[in-house]
């Protein structure tokens, strides 16, 4: 018995590190994306979204205060550069809370997935690393019940449904 302590001292922490590497991996610096029903997932760091035409939109939120600074990555601009098809999309966070955005939200002066929030990284406390931000004080039609639900923040995945 004493020579299998050792040995089984051993398995039970080699078997505690395997439990604790997928959860290291998962830290919400990654969007993925699933352009179409079926299709691989295409992750994309922060490198290669910032790597992307920006953005900035400056707005009032009914989650923070005052005018902010929103830079990102319109959702126009990655829907074509991700090859993004259907009808709707799901956008889900890291909590598996989903919307679904309609692509026609897709559009130039539309959403942005933002990255940075008055010049500085969003981390997940802060609603990051990536929001759906849409232009709210620049036109009505962004001020709904509606559009407020597709704002959705610690954004990880984007996957065509239809």
């Amino acid at each position: 018995m004493r020579q299998r302590l050792p040995f089984m001292r051993a398995a039970f922490f080699a078997a505690l590190a395997l439990i604790a590497l997928p959860a290291a991996a998962d830290d919400g610096e990654q969007l993925v994306i699933v352009p179409e029903p079926g299709a691989a997932p295409v992750a994309l760091d922060r490198a290669a979204l910032e790597a992307m035409p920006a953005t900035t939109i400056e707005t009032s939120t009914i989650w923070t205060e005052g005018v902010r600074t929103f830079t990102g990555v319109l959702l126009a601009d990655l829907v074509a550069a991700q090859g993004i098809q259907g009808e709707t999309m799901r956008a889900v966070a890291l909590n598996d809370y989903a919307v679904e955005i309609p692509l026609s939200d897709a559009e130039p002066g539309g959403p942005i997935v933002a990255y940075k929030l008055d010049g500085a990284e969003m981390s997940v406390r802060d609603k990051g690393p990536f929001w759906v931000i849409y232009p709210y004080d620049s036109d009505a039609r962004f001020r709904t019940e509606t559009i407020y639900s597709r704002s959705i923040w610690q954004l990880t995945r984007i996957e065509a449904i239809e």
